[in-house]
């Protein structure tokens, strides 16, 4: 059994490059967002606004976050992004990201992230709630 790999591919615009025409290093988190986003929406069969609802969470919030640059992507590059989850726990779970340009890894990127749910206590906070295996089960390909 493996995991779930979510794929995209996008052009990139030169609203996410400096003045040299290269992409913005911060850019690429936001990549790694769609990622994330595309991987859940492929597994689950729903939306990112439905998913709040159909499992009783606020979100899925981001609590960790790294990327090494390998080779830089340039305005115009057509760029591919793959996303897995590499590790779920309990209540937390790691993605990885990499960002193809030219069939070459120019960037991998991991995040965390918990599944959160209303802190019952304090309305103005959130608190991890174990993941569902229905959810977990969902990532595996057979």
């Amino acid at each position: 059994m493996s995991n779930l790999i979510s794929r995209r591919q996008f052009t990139v615009e030169w609203g996410y490059c400096d003045p040299a025409g290269i992409v913005f290093n911060a850019r690429f988190f936001e990549y790694f967002d769609w990622g994330t986003w595309g991987l859940f929406e492929a597994a689950l069969g729903v939306k990112q606004n439905d998913l709040f609802t159909k499992f009783g969470i606020v979100g899925i919030p981001l609590v960790d976050a790294s990327a090494r640059f390998i080779a830089p992507a340039r305005f115009g590059d057509v760029v591919q992004l793959t996303s897995q989850i590499s590790k779920f726990r309990r209540s937390s779970f790691d993605i990885d990201h990499r960002l193809l340009v030219r069939g070459a890894v120019a960037v991998e990127g991991r995040e965390t992230r918990v599944w959160a749910e209303p802190d019952p206590d304090d309305p103005d906070k959130i608190k991890s709630k174990a993941i569902p295996l229905e959810v977990t089960a969902r990532f595996q390909v057979r």
